[in-house]
């Protein structure tokens, strides 16, 4: 059934008089004028409200926009539409994404694993974590916002059953050559040029391996001439690829996801860690970059006592695409680096 104002406010009537947690909770402002959502959010901006505000498409699409944030969603299905409502209303009476739950649980017990999934339909219960978070993939999130151990977190996924290649890799980007050969580790870079030398070059040195089935590449400076054998990199079989690029003098984190050739972001020029918010989806629910929501909302859930929202998200990028990094092959040096040649 097409969604028209009058459906919607009609069903929207039917489910607010049948559960007394909604009872006193109208439907949130809509309108079918693009300009018009664009001068709400903006006032509610000014304001700090939070509040929902819902775009009603001519095909009958609902796009839906919360105040200053950046959270919004499309869906041309009723119920969900329904469901968000309730879901915006709960957030602005319950205190904590727990008791927010607990309310969508006693209107619809269905509602309620709905919101703690983080995703637009029921998808059944969803297993709590059961583990430290900063063991897997987060270890690295507080010194990466300071740039170290490197700039740029690159990873790189074949098709199943195949593995890029670390080595060849690395000499595709403008690693040394001969250190490459030799098995060069990071503790032999850092006893050859110790203490100043070191960090003079670490900016034109990078570091690399395998893990959790991607081939990552760590780095600052990537040199001239990278990628210049595009038949040899083609032939790496990359069908995945993971940028995670930081740059704290300007407070700018970058992450980018490319699959199958085409950059996934739903038509974002950038997608930005600073748009993550505790307790707010950062992409558009529903869209490409859904299941990173998902992925953010059980971490919330299962770790309260992360504050971070950057170690929130790597541990969901571990959750949800499976990205590791060998902590103690980083402490102790022992993880595969070499200078880029010619340095």
């Amino acid at each position: 059934m097409e969604i028209t104002e009058r459906t919607l406010t009609e069903a929207w009537q039917r489910t607010a008089a049948r559960h007394a947690l909604l009872d006193d909770v109208g439907l949130p402002p809509v309108t079918s004028s693009e300009d018009e959502l664009e001068e709400w959010a903006e006032r509610a901006e000014e304001a700090e409200d939070g509040g929902l505000f819902l775009l009603l498409k001519a095909d009958g699409t609902v796009h839906g926009r919360h105040g200053p944030y950046r959270e919004s969603f499309d869906t041309r299905h009723l119920e969900q539409v329904l469901y968000l409502i309730a879901e915006a209303a709960m957030r602005q009476r319950g205190d904590g994404l727990e008791e927010v739950a607990d309310l969508l649980d006693r209107i619809d017990p269905a509602w309620g694993r709905r919101f703690r999934g983080g995703g637009l339909d029921d998808t059944g219960t969803v297993e709590a974590c059961g583990r430290d978070p900063l063991e897997g993939f987060a270890w690295i999130a507080g010194s990466w916002l300071e740039q170290a151990p490197y700039t740029t977190l690159a990873f790189y996924r074949a098709a199943p059953g195949r593995t890029v290649d670390a080595e060849r890799l690395a000499l595709l980007y403008g690693a040394d050559p001969a250190q490459v050969a030799a098995g060069t580790r990071l503790k032999d870079l850092q006893a050859v040029d110790s203490g100043r030398a070191h960090w003079d070059r670490q900016w034109k040195s990078c570091c690399y391996g395998q893990a959790g089935g991607w081939t990552y590449l760590l780095h600052h400076e990537t040199p001239p001439g990278a990628f210049a054998d595009k038949e040899a990199y083609a032939a790496l079989g990359i069908e995945e690829s993971v940028w995670l690029t930081a740059t704290s003098a300007k407070a700018i984190y970058n992450f980018d996801y490319v699959r199958d050739g085409r950059r996934v972001a739903d038509d974002s020029d950038a997608v930005e860690l600073l748009w993550y918010e505790h307790g707010r989806a950062p992409f558009l629910r529903g869209g490409e970059l859904d299941f990173l929501n998902r992925a953010l909302r059980r971490a919330e859930l299962d770790h309260p006592e992360l504050t971070s929202t950057y170690e929130l998200y790597f541990h969901a990028l571990e959750e949800s695409l499976g990205l590791r990094l060998p902590r103690n092959d980083f402490a102790e040096g022992t993880v595969r680096a070499a200078y880029w040649a010619g340095v």
